[in-house]
């Protein structure tokens, strides 16, 4: 593969103040088709990508970049495409609402002095592009053209290419290509004067602030004077590397330890919001419990006895970032300034942290329990908030003799950094292939020694297969839990594995717990038997049990309130066979767990299992079989009684059209999305067109996630992507043609989700009921934050309503109309609305009022 990444040096700083946005609807319009390329979206269908930076197969390259360059020299930005691509500019900041991490951006950037570029709206709407300048009879075309010509300007861009030609080669096509880029000799905007942005009487509060999801957090924020001049000496990443470490005598670990915290990040991400030539900022965000929201003054109060005692200790995508590099750094640093620390400067990094002081902090909690105590509201997104005063008496404990946490301490020895890299003589015959070198009753081992990429690194993974986990929707939360806290139990001691960069993380797939550790082979096996061993010693304790459970609704309810999420969670849902919905999981969660249960169920887990791996890379295959036998000496389980299917049965849909509307819980959210599902035979020729990639794996992880893909499934075909690629080369253009015809055609299997619409009351599904062989009704209804789901399976008479009662008297009541003309009708009927016992029922807030329906299924098919 060949890539290019241009940067041009200029962005929403430079906004006019009459046209917010105007930097980001340029950066479509560019696109719109050159001079030299004037097919509008040509670009699009040449390399499937608009941004400035792209990737495409080394043969194209030179002709893909003489296209990409005409955008910089001759675009037409042709004044027909300016109402579509402000609504494609409008769509993207619709998406970008219903996101924390947004929403929390544009509240601080509000904070800004009046008239600093921070407090710009970058994002741009339909209202700022097309609705205002039309009152203010602007033309924005006009002042589009005008900004390109002064802003769109080589000495202001940087432009880096990676390819396999000659440097030589490379640098001919960029001078003959890139030498026509316009120059307009005018200085680059600074706004380098414009300092200290956020000195100002609002600043060190305590914002309240209603966020999206659910969640709690709290962020603490400083604004320092620019870090950029300090680039050799990255002041900003010692401190984050100390507040952000995760290991024994942390921050983090010893608001674990109080079930106040579930996660800690600090430091500067380096982007042009938190580092820029008027600011950096140094914040700290974390992810509190319930328990640690109520005490959010005590947890501040640690991170800062940790900084304190860091002060007083201190002294004992490759083209795209380079591009960005070029803006900033001088040339012998284009390739490393964003990465190495060059010069170590203990007065540089105390000066820096000396700023880091309660009284220059800006505090902002996250917690949906700030619903309906926010009068306040940001003007773009939003933002529900509050402003107020740091309490007086937490001020003076921060500010003054504050007692250092005997508990917080500077990290141990890291044992393990590998010191062994040397590549491993192969021990049995070289594979093109993994072949299985283990198989018994209790397990099986794939294996393949890497000869290809030749680099001390390695990959283990396990699929530790369970028949409990599906057993029931209760099971299926059980299993999340263990898994999260597994996690959790492995956090503090697996941290400094991390820190060595060795990787692992574990997925509570749908039939088995998934282990997945890589990284320099030399440690990795210490890495993967702390991870086995805490596996067998599983234990939770009431209070983590608690903070879990509670963290676990919230993760439940946020994936719901994504349509996309939403959408796959009821498609998945009315294909598979056996499967349990998020909503049903929310309900087993919300019944009533306990601690005892959860440790009943690691038992159970633990019983009986099926362990199956994949070792690939630096290791020979007698290290490799010790990963598995390590895992059946330590977990003692007993063989599988049977055999335990990996993937769900899918049903039959049947021949005709299905539409399942789903109603979003998110009022506030104005996307949608569809998702057409054609119910099709899995031939091999589809397959190919959707799955083959020609080019070939830049690294070992891509070969290994490719065999891990057959092993999880069980399929084992390894060389899945050979045979593709011969199936490929023999489908004429008639064939798919045909292919597609057919699948598109009135009698196709076809299933159309739509999360969310305004109203799901009405049509759903028209079919013959002589086709069917089962009918049941589900509907799926939220009352003050909690998820109710109602079932019914009527008979299938002619000529009859059926209605379903519902337990909770208050809910909505569906009725199914199955008429003489053989068509079969949903409707809901509304009962008035009567309160729920609170205590039963869900959280005390009840922010959309009334009963809702979320989304209904009528399921008219049954399993193969």
């Amino acid at each position: 593969m060949s890539a290019a990444a241009l940067c041009v040096g200029v962005g929403s700083f430079s906004d006019p103040p009459d046209l917010p946005g105007l930097a980001h609807f340029l950066e479509h319009m560019v696109f719109m088709g050159s001079e030299k390329y004037p097919s509008e979206n040509g670009f699009d269908a040449f390399l499937k990508k608009t941004v400035f930076q792209f990737d495409v197969q080394r043969r194209s390259f030179k002709e893909a970049l003489d296209r990409w360059a005409q955008f910089f020299i001759c675009p037409l930005m042709i004044r027909d495409a300016i109402d579509r691509e402000v609504e494609a500019v409008d769509s993207e900041y619709q998406l970008a609402k219903p996101s924390d991490s947004h929403r929390k951006e544009m509240l601080f950037g509000s904070l800004a002095k009046p008239g600093h570029p921070m407090g710009k709206f970058c994002w741009g709407n339909a209202q700022t592009l097309k609705q205002e300048p039309k009152k203010q009879k602007i033309n924005v075309y006009k002042r589009l053209r005008a900004f390109w010509k002064q802003h769109y300007s080589a000495h202001y861009m940087t432009l880096a290419v990676q390819s396999k030609e000659k440097l030589d080669t490379l640098e001919e096509w960029v001078r003959e290509i890139f030498s026509k880029v316009p120059n307009n000799g005018v200085p680059k905007p600074d706004f380098s004067d414009l300092l200290d942005p956020f000195d100002t009487a609002g600043f060190n509060k305590l914002y309240r602030v209603v966020p999206v999801r659910k969640v709690h957090a709290l962020n603490i924020t400083w604004a320092l004077p620019p870090q950029e001049q300090h680039y050799r000496v990255k002041p900003l990443h010692y401190i984050s590397w100390l507040i952000g470490h995760e290991g024994t005598g942390s921050i983090l670990s010893v608001l674990r330890k109080r079930c106040w915290a579930l996660a800690l990040f600090g430091g500067n991400s380096e982007t042009g919001f938190d580092q820029n030539t008027t600011y950096s900022i140094f914040s700290i965000s974390i992810t509190l419990t319930d328990e640690g929201f109520q005490n959010f003054y005590q947890v501040r109060r640690h991170s800062v006895s940790q900084m304190l005692k860091a002060n007083a200790t201190f002294f004992e995508n490759y083209v795209e970032d380079v591009c960005e590099n070029m803006q900033l750094f001088p040339k012998e640093d284009f390739l490393t300034g964003d990465q190495l620390m060059f010069t170590y400067d203990p007065e540089v990094i105390s000066g820096a942290l000396s700023l880091l002081t309660p009284d220059r902090a800006n505090l902002m909690l996250l917690s949906p329990e700030h619903e309906g105590r926010c009068p306040l509201r940001e003007k773009w997104f939003g933002t529900q908030y509050s402003v107020e005063d740091i309490a007086p008496e937490w001020m003076e404990k921060w500010s003054g003799n504050l007692e250092l946490d005997s508990s917080l301490h500077l990290p141990a020895e890291n044992e393990f950094i590998a010191t062994d890299f040397s590549l491993k003589p192969s021990d049995c015959s070289d594979t093109e292939l993994p072949i299985r070198i283990v198989d018994s009753e209790k397990g099986c081992l794939w294996y393949k020694k890497d000869n290809k990429f030749k680099i001390p690194k390695a990959y283990i993974r396990f699929h530790i297969i369970s028949p409990v986990i599906q057993k029931s929707a209760r099971n299926v939360v059980l299993f999340d839990l263990l898994v999260n806290i597994l996690g959790y139990n492995l956090a503090e001691p697996a941290y400094e594995a991390e820190v060595a960069q060795l990787d692992y993380k574990l997925v509570s797939g749908e039939h088995g717990l998934v282990i997945k550790v890589k990284g320099f082979n030399h440690k990795l096996p210490l890495l993967f038997r702390l991870i086995i061993d805490h596996l067998a010693s599983f234990w939770a304790s009431p209070g983590v049990f608690s903070m879990f459970s509670e963290q676990l609704k919230k993760t439940y309810f946020n994936i719901l309130i994504k349509p996309e999420k939403l959408g796959k969670d009821v498609r998945l849902l009315i294909l598979e066979h056996s499967r349990w919905s998020m909503v049903e999981k929310y309900q087993a969660l919300t019944a009533g767990l306990t601690v005892d249960d959860l440790m009943d169920f690691s038992r159970s887990f633990k019983s009986q299992l099926f362990a199956e791996g994949l070792v690939q890379g630096n290791f020979t295959s007698m290290e490799s079989a010790q990963f598995l036998q390590y895992v059946t000496d330590k977990l003692q389980f007993s063989k599988l009684p049977a055999e335990v299917p990996v993937m769900f049965r899918v049903v039959e849909l049947p021949q005709t059209h299905h539409i399942c509307k789903v109603k979003t819980l998110n009022k506030g959210d104005a996307n949608s999305e569809v998702t057409v599902y054609y119910h099709v035979a899995c031939a091999l020729q589809v397959t190919a067109l959707v799955k083959l990639k020609e080019c070939e794996d830049t690294h070992l992880g891509e070969e290994v996630d490719r065999n891990w893909a057959e092993v999880l499934t069980q399929q084992y075909v390894f060389d899945r992507l050979h045979r593709e690629i011969a199936a490929l080369k023999q489908i004429t253009k008639e064939e798919l043609v045909s292919w597609f015809q057919e699948h598109r055609a009135p009698s196709s299997r076809k299933l159309s989700v739509h999360p969310p619409v305004t109203k799901v009351y009405e049509h759903v599904c028209t079919c013959e009921p002589a086709n069917v062989t089962k009918l049941s009704v589900t509907v799926f209804v939220i009352f003050r934050d909690s998820l109710f789901m109602l079932n019914h399976s009527p008979s299938l008479e002619s000529s009859v309503v059926i209605s379903v009662t519902s337990s909770c008297r208050s809910l909505p009541v569906p009725k199914i109309v199955i008429s003489s003309a053989k068509r079969i009708h949903f409707s809901l009927v509304e009962t008035s609305q009567r309160s729920f016992n609170k205590n039963s029922f869900g959280p005390n807030t009840d922010p959309w009022g009334t009963p809702q329906v979320m989304f209904l299924i009528l399921d008219l098919c049954s399993p193969i």
